[in-house]
């Protein structure tokens, strides 16, 4: 079920709701770039997980109108403008890659109406003391986090091509980023049923403008706008050991320094292997048991 809902001044959030309708609220946050189209479980594996999902398109991505200037805090404001249209008293969060900084924002700032929340394959803030930031990155994050450290028009440069190429032919990114994907990474993104979501939200983020990448990237390499140490609710942090696009270092950092944080580092997987486990993390999200047995070869802080 797709919904608009307007946040303070009118401003449009796209939204859609899936799954089971009186299950358990969970938020879904995309990727970067994304949209709320991302890949997620089919609705018959979320009804059996008893998951009400709620996923909505970043501001400037797809439907959702731009906030200029954005910080990734803001994140949760937006979050709780939803929950409250869709009268939600209690959720959790969920977000995956580029969408796991904000998760951790809903986390800090909302602790009153989440139970929990997950951070699949996410990244630590720009700068991070004692953590050698692009140790481990591929050349294409890299360039396009270093564009956005150097400024405004930089990364607006780095995407306007980039954005392009991709409404053109939204499968291009995934062919742009083949040479450096892990091969556990490559058998993921061959799955017909992955690569054609993976698509479909390509094509839904960037199909008015590429401001929701621009912003996303300027958000990251920013302040945050809050401390990953007041994070109280419980946190699973989930990465494969073989990340390229954000590597695991980050994960251990932000567990180092979130209280009640789980970090869950699973050899032989890599960044679209988030995508294999989400079920497995939504089980864990909604209904409270210890992280799932399956996800082992865990680190653990907290």
């Amino acid at each position: 079920m797709k919904r608009t809902v307007r946040a303070a001044g009118g401003r449009r959030l796209s939204t859609q709701v899936c799954g089971d309708p009186d299950g358990r609220p969970v938020f879904l946050l995309h990727g970067t770039p994304g949209s709320r189209l991302g890949p997620h479980p089919r609705s018959a594996v979320l009804h059996r997980l008893g998951v009400q999902l709620i996923s909505f398109d970043r501001p400037g991505y797809g439907e959702s109108d731009r906030i200029e200037g954005r910080n990734v805090v803001d994140a949760a404001s937006d979050v709780l403008t939803i929950a409250d249209a869709l009268d939600l008293e209690r959720f959790a969060v969920v977000g995956r890659s580029g969408g796991g900084p904000h998760a951790l924002a809903c986390a800090a700032l909302l602790p009153h109406r989440m139970t929990k929340a997950a951070v699949l394959v996410g990244i630590a803030p720009h700068g991070a003391d004692g953590l050698d930031w692009f140790d481990g990155m591929a050349q294409s994050n890299v360039a396009e986090f270093e564009a956005a450290a150097s400024g405004y028009e930089d990364i607006v440069a780095h995407t306007k091509e980039l954005a392009s190429a991709i409404r053109a032919d939204p499968a291009s990114l995934i062919a742009r980023l083949q040479a450096e994907l892990p091969e556990s990474d490559r058998r993921v993104v061959a799955d017909q049923g992955i690569r054609s979501k993976l698509v479909e939200t390509y094509a839904e983020a960037l199909r008015t403008s590429d401001y929701g990448w621009v912003d996303d990237a300027l958000a990251f390499c920013s302040p945050w706008g809050f401390d990953p140490t007041t994070v109280t609710v419980p946190v699973l942090l989930w990465h494969g050991d073989g990340d390229v696009f954000s590597p695991a270092s980050h994960a251990r950092w932000l567990a180092s320094r979130i209280p009640n944080a789980t970090v869950v580092v699973q050899a032989g997987a890599a960044h679209f292997g988030a995508l294999d486990v989400l079920p497995d993390i939504l089980r864990w999200v909604s209904a409270g048991p210890p992280a799932p047995a399956q996800l082992v070869d865990m680190d653990s802080a907290g």
